[in-house]
């Protein structure tokens, strides 16, 4: 199974957690796609299917910035970027955390 990875953890200073960008997760060839249906499909459970582990819907949210970061937002019927695989995916997503603060702080 794959880890659990604390995505605010960048961000904790405190005990507090400062706010965190909308960071856009970059494409990889080895990225697949599936068509999300409303009602029946759930990230929890796209990621335990792709993943195993229901931890990664985040993931597939920042892959997706264009249903502003809310699994309510994605159309019926649309086919949505899975980023693949879990770790190459958090790898690049922590990638992003590091040029967001060297940009910004």
């Amino acid at each position: 199974m794959a880890r659990y990875v604390d995505r605010y953890l960048p961000f904790r200073e405190d005990g507090k957690i400062k706010p965190i960008p909308g960071l856009k997760l970059p494409d990889a060839d080895t990225d697949l796609s599936y068509v999300y249906k409303q009602g029946t499909t759930r990230l929890d459970k796209l990621s335990n299917m792709f993943y195993n582990n229901p931890w990664g819907g985040w993931l597939i949210l920042a892959a997706n910035p264009q249903f502003g970061g809310l699994e309510f937002n994605i159309p019926d019927m649309t086919l949505i970027k899975v980023p693949y695989p879990y770790e190459n995916a958090v790898q690049r997503y922590s990638e992003q955390i590091n040029k967001y603060k060297q940009l910004y702080g």
